[in-house]
C-alpha cells in the first residue's frame, strides 16, 4: 500500500521529548515502508524561525502566528491554536495532496484537522497520546473536576468520536476511550516501542564521565528524563536517607531538568543528602548512552495518579533495550511494560521506603541484576520494536479510507 499520510503535531524537533521521539520513530518506520510522511506543527511548537524548517534532515511545516493580543487569553487561546492550525493544514493539505490526515493529542490538533479533512474528502485518523487534562493538573494549571478539566475531556471525546480511525499508545488509554461511547474493536493500540539498533548493550560504564562526576567505587541510583512532579522525584530522594544507611556508598544522579528542579535541589538539603546528590542538567541527546551507563540502578518513581495509572512511558523500554537494570512503581502504566521480578521490580507508589528495599534487593544481588537485563532485551527484541509497533498503522489507515472512500 502506498500512502502519503500528513501527520499534525503539537510539537518536534529541535524540541526534545517523550512525545518528540516517539514522533520520529513513527516517521522512520513509516519511510522504511515506503510510505511518504508530511509534517506539521500546530501553533503550539515554540521557537520556529520559518514556515518551513529543515531540522536534522525532516521537513515540518510550522503554524507560525504572533502570540500577543487576544490569544494569550484563557479559552480563547486554545481556540486560536485550532484556528491557526486549521488555517496552515488547508494550504499545506492543497499543496500535498495526502491520502491521510493523521493527527496526534492535543484534540486541538484533532479538531484543527476535522474540518479541513472532510472538506478535501481525506480521512481522518487522531491518535490519543495522553489524558492532557491529566497532565494539566499535575503541573497546576488545573484541578480535577474544575470548568476547564471538563471542557477538555469535552472536546476530546468529541474528537474522538468524530475521527474516522483512533489509535493510542496503550491499554490505559484504551480503556479510557471506551468509556468515553467508542467501541473497543474501534481502537487500536500502537504501543510504545524502541529501536534496539539505536539503543544498544551496555557493558560497562564510560570511565572518563564516571570519573569525571566522582562516582568511582559508588553505587549510583539515577534517573534521566523530565522532571515533572509525577515523576516521583521527590519520593526518590526521600528514599536516599534509608538507602544510605545500609548502602554508605549511594550517589544519586539526575539527568535532565523541569519546573520541579529548584524544589528537588531544596529536598536534598533539607534531607542533609545534597553531597550525595549530583543535578547534571540536561545532556545532549547523543550522549545520553554514556549517561546510562554510568548509573548502576534506573528509578523511574512515578506517582499514583490517573496520568500515570492509563500512560505508558518510554523510559523503562530505553532502560531494558540497554540491558540497565531498573525499579519503577507499580502504577498502571508500568504494569503494562514491566514484569515484577522479571524484567524489572516494581514496588509500591508513593513510598520511599519501598523504594529503598527494592533499590537494595537489586543493587546487592548482581546474579539477579544480571537475569533482569537479559530479560529486559529479550523482551524488546520480540515484542516492542518500533517495526513491529508501526505495522499496525497499516490495517488503521485502509479501515480509514474504506470509511470515508468506499468502493
Amino acid at each position: 500500500m502506498s500512502l502519503r499520510i500528513l501527520h499534525v503535531l503539537d510539537h518536534s524537533l529541535p524540541l526534545h521529548s517523550g512525545y518528540t521521539f516517539r514522533t520520529l520513530s513513527i516517521l522512520k518506520e513509516q519511510r522504511k515502508r515506503g510510505w511518504q510522511t508530511v509534517q506539521l506543527t500546530s501553533s503550539k511548537h515554540y521557537g520556529a524561525q520559518a514556515d518551513e524548517e529543515t531540522i536534522d534532515g525532516w521537513e515540518f511545516h510550522r503554524t507560525r502566528v504572533p502570540a500577543e493580543g487576544w490569544r494569550t487569553r484563557p479559552l480563547l487561546n486554545q481556540w486560536a491554536v485550532i484556528h491557526d492550525t486549521a488555517e496552515r493544514l488547508e494550504a499545506v493539505v492543497g499543496r500535498t495532496r495526502p491520502d491521510i490526515i493523521h493527527a496526534h493529542s492535543p484534540c486541538l490538533n484533532g479538531l484543527a484537522a476535522l474540518g479541513v479533512a472532510r472538506r478535501h474528502g481525506v480521512p481522518l485518523v487522531y491518535e490519543m497520546r495522553a489524558s492532557w487534562e491529566d497532565a494539566a493538573v499535575d503541573h497546576g494549571t488545573t484541578r480535577e473536576g474544575s470548568l476547564r478539566y471538563r471542557l477538555s475531556r469535552a472536546l476530546e471525546t468529541y474528537t474522538l468520536r468524530r475521527a474516522d480511525a483512533v489509535t493510542t499508545i496503550c491499554e490505559g488509554l484504551k480503556a479510557d476511550i471506551a468509556l468515553r461511547g467508542l467501541a473497543a474493536d474501534a481502537i487500536t493500540v500502537i504501543p510504545n516501542a524502541v529501536d534496539p539498533a539505536q539503543f544498544t548493550w551496555i557493558d560497562r560504564p564510560d570511565p572518563d564521565l564516571q570519573q569525571r562526576l566522582g562516582l568511582e567505587g559508588a553505587v549510583t541510583l539515577g534517573f534521566i528524563g523530565s522532571f515533572y512532579g509525577y515523576e516521583g522525584l521527590d519520593t526518590l530522594l526521600a528514599a536516599v536517607p534509608a538507602i544510605a544507611a545500609r548502602e554508605p556508598g549511594i550517589r544519586v544522579l539526575l539527568v535532565g531538568g523541569g519546573p520541579e528542579e529548584a524544589r528537588l535541589r531544596e529536598q536534598a538539603a533539607r534531607l542533609g543528602i545534597e553531597h550525595r546528590v549530583i543535578f547534571a542538567g540536561r545532556v545532549p541527546h547523543a550522549d545520553v548512552p554514556r549517561w546510562y551507563s554510568v548509573i548502576d540502578v534506573l528509578a523511574y518513581a512515578r506517582k499514583s495518579i490517573r496520568l500515570t495509572e492509563t500512560v505508558t512511558p518510554l523510559k523503562p523500554l530505553e532502560a531494558m533495550a540497554q540491558g540497565r537494570p531498573f525499579i519503577a512503581s507499580n502504577v498502571g502504566g508500568h504494569r503494562e511494560l514491566v514484569r515484577d521480578g522479571e524484567t524489572g521490580v516494581l514496588f509500591r507508589p508513593d513510598d520511599p521506603d519501598a523504594l529503598a528495599e527494592s533499590f537494595l534487593r537489586l543493587a546487592q544481588a548482581p546474579e539477579f541484576a544480571r537475569r533482569l537485563r537479559d530479560a529486559g532485551r529479550r523482551f524488546v527484541e520480540s515484542e516492542r520494536t518500533w517495526a513491529n509497533s508501526v505495522a499496525r498503522y497499516e490495517s488503521v489507515y485502509q479501515k480509514a479510507l474504506d470509511k470515508v472512500r468506499p468502493a
